[in-house]
């Protein structure tokens, strides 16, 4: 399972977002989705943790929390959901 967290600054790295959460256990994995055509951090991230005592530690310390600047958003992360094929757009219809 993996951690959402939401509402970062845009100046956030992974090893800040690391540091953050090994507070709580054994961080896995840290990941910052950024934007395709800007490259910029898109505020939100994932955390991955050890085990789910160590992700339900940092969830309940972490929602809610104030850092670098922001109120932080953290919760269990959802399962991807597949979005299909990417939409038509159609063409023109004559009546």
């Amino acid at each position: 399972m993996s951690i959402y967290v939401g509402n970062l600054s845009y100046d956030v790295t992974n090893d800040d977002l690391t540091d953050v959460f090994a507070e709580y256990g054994t961080v896995k994995s840290v990941h910052l989705p950024k934007d395709r055509e800007t490259g910029r951090m898109r505020g939100f991230g994932f955390v991955e943790m050890e085990s789910e005592s160590e992700e339900t530690a940092a969830i309940e310390a972490l929602d809610g929390a104030e850092w670098m600047g922001r109120v932080l958003k953290v919760n269990k992360a959802k399962p991807r959901q597949d979005r299909g094929g990417g939409g038509g757009g159609g063409g023109r219809k004559s009546w």
